[in-house]
C-alpha cells in the first residue's frame, strides 16, 4: 500500500498509525456511479442556478484514487505538501473512468486496501499518473451537452486536464513551495462517515449537476462549429466556475458502505 506506506513505514505499521488497538488490516471491493436517476445510455437534464435548462449527453471522470481519512485535515496541513502523514486508514489505488451518467455502479479494479478505523473524510485523487508531476495529459473531467435559457441553446464541450494549465502562483513570497501542482488533484476533505469492514464495498456516487450549477453559458466563446467550448485553463468565468464546481467537496461526492 504504498499511499498508506508513506503515513507509516510499512503496511503492518498502519495499526499503530490509526490510533486505535482495535484496528485490524482488511481489503473491500470499491465501485463508483453516477447519480440514483441516471439512465446509462440516456441524455440527464436538469436546471443551474442560473437559469439554463442542461441536458448532458455524455460525462465522465477520470479517478485515480481514494483514500479514506480518521481526521479532518487542517488547511494549514495542505500548504506545502499533499501528503498528511498518519490519518489514512484505507485506499483504493487503481483509476477508473467512470461514467457519471450512468447510475450502474462500475467496480474498481482489485481491491482497496485498509484498517477497520472510523473515517470522517475522504479525498479523491484525480488523473492517473504521479500527482506531483508538472504535466499530466490525461483528461479528468468530460462533458458534452446542450444548454438552453431564453430561447436560445448552446451546445457545449468541456475537456478538462491538470498540468501547467492549472497552476496557481505560492500563496507568499515565504512560502515558495506552497500551491503545489498535486493539490490542484486532489478533491479534499470531502464528509463521509464509514468504517471499513472486510468484505464490504466502498461506493461513491458522483452527481454532475453540481459541476454546472454556477456557469452561465452565454459567456463561453462559440467556435465555427457552432460549439461552445470551455478553456482548459484558469481564465474565463465559466471555465473556472466549471472547474472549481468539479473539485467540490460539498454536494457533488457521496460516499456510502456496504458489508
Amino acid at each position: 500500500m504504498k499511499r498508506l506506506a508513506m503515513a507509516c513505514a510499512f503496511l503492518t505499521a498502519l495499526v499503530a498509525c490509526s490510533g486505535s488497538t482495535g484496528s485490524k488490516l482488511l481489503t473491500f471491493q470499491a465501485a463508483a456511479g453516477g447519480p440514483l436517476d441516471a439512465t446509462k445510455g440516456q441524455p440527464y437534464s436538469f436546471k443551474n442556478a442560473q437559469g439554463y435548462a442542461i441536458t448532458l449527453t455524455s460525462a465522465s471522470m477520470q479517478i485515480g484514487a481514494i483514500y479514506l481519512n480518521r481526521s479532518v485535515p487542517l488547511a494549514s496541513e495542505r500548504e506545502t505538501s499533499c501528503i498528511l502523514p498518519g490519518t489514512y486508514v484505507a485506499e483504493v489505488r487503481q483509476p477508473l473512468l467512470v461514467d457519471v451518467l450512468s447510475a450502474d455502479l462500475q467496480p474498481f479494479p482489485g481491491v482497496g486496501e485498509g484498517t477497520a478505523d472510523r473515517a470522517v473524510t475522504a479525498e479523491i485523487w484525480v488523473g492517473s499518473g504521479d500527482i506531483n508531476q508538472a504535466n499530466d495529459p490525461t483528461i479528468v473531467l468530460a462533458a458534452k451537452g446542450t444548454a438552453s435559457r431564453n430561447g436560445i441553446d448552446y451546445p457545449f464541450e468541456a475537456s478538462f486536464t491538470i498540468g501547467s494549465n492549472r497552476q496557481e502562483s505560492p500563496s507568499s513570497s515565504a512560502l515558495p513551495g506552497s500551491n503545489p501542482i498535486c493539490q490542484q488533484r486532489i478533491i479534499s476533505p470531502i464528509p463521509v462517515d464509514v468504517t471499513p469492514t472486510d468484505g464490504g464495498t466502498l461506493t461513491l456516487r458522483v452527481d454532475p449537476k453540481g459541476w454546472f450549477q454556477s456557469v452561465d453559458f452565454s459567456t463561453l466563446t462559440v467556435s465555427s462549429s457552432g460549439t461552445y467550448r470551455f478553456v482548459d485553463a484558469l481564465e474565463g468565468q465559466a471555465s473556472i466556475n466549471l472547474f472549481y464546481a468539479y473539485r467540490s467537496t460539498d454536494g457533488v461526492y457521496s460516499f456510502d458502505w456496504k458489508d
